[in-house]
């Protein structure tokens, strides 16, 4: 693959994954509208205060907690109350209203928990760096 070609590759993958994002963020405000206010036991797909990972898969370093502030925290994406960092760079991701999760690297598939979604974005990723999403 030439240089010129590779550099187009990157270039229309950004601008694919910013085009998901809004689309994620555009979704994801009528999604947490229809879904309401959240609250019950912890499940599977319904990580609690005190499920948070921190560990190196394939390599990179994939971190996930409860979102500081609660569930309207701006990161890992709008109301999640979760947020996800691969190599210390913010995944976002959104909730689905089934409790799924979804984010902005591979928002066709879906995925129970955080700690899932984070090792498959490491597998999308294949190497290549986190982008921040622009949110303006």
């Amino acid at each position: 693959m030439s240089e010129d070609t590779h550099a187009t590759e990157l270039t229309r993958r950004r601008m694919l994954q910013g085009a998901a994002a809004a689309l994620t963020v555009a979704t994801g405000t009528v999604v947490i509208g229809l879904a309401g206010p959240g609250g019950g036991a912890a499940t599977a797909a319904d990580p609690g205060a005190s499920d948070s990972f921190d560990e190196v898969f394939q390599g990179r370093r994939i971190q996930g907690r409860p979102a500081a502030g609660g569930s309207h925290h701006h990161g890992g994406g709008a109301g999640t109350g979760y947020e996800v960092r691969i190599d210390g760079d913010e995944l976002h991701m959104m909730r689905n209203a089934d409790g799924t999760w979804i984010s902005v690297v591979n928002h066709y598939q879906t995925f129970a928990t955080p700690r899932a979604l984070a090792r498959a974005a490491v597998n999308d990723l294949q190497g290549a760096t986190l982008v921040p999403v622009a949110t303006a």
